[in-house]
């Protein structure tokens, strides 16, 4: 018995990226929709521990609950190369 062989649709990037319709390539679309949702969702507080830290602008992220406004990522608040950063300076300290 041989199976039938349908071609399957790749998917429509949806989301925020709709707002784009066809134009730009599906990739392009796909991932500014990954990093728009990304930037636009709650994120946790290094001060107060609270999920309650929003983007304010390119880099510029605050919490609302205790008012802790700091320089982060364009699109998170803690970037990988941030936290090696961070990694480093901690065990430098810890040294002395």
């Amino acid at each position: 018995m041989a199976r039938s062989k349908k071609h399957r649709a790749k998917g429509k990037v949806t989301g925020s990226a709709g707002r784009f319709g066809p134009r730009y390539g599906r990739f392009i679309r796909k991932r500014v929709n990954e990093m728009e949702k990304v930037s636009r969702s709650l994120h946790r507080c290094e001060r107060c521990d609270t999920v309650a830290v929003r983007r304010r602008g390119t880099g510029i992220w605050s919490c609302r609950k205790c008012g802790f406004t700091f320089a982060g990522g364009a699109y998170v608040p803690q970037t990988p190369v941030q936290a090696v950063a961070v990694r480093t300076i901690e065990r430098m300290h810890k040294g002395v």
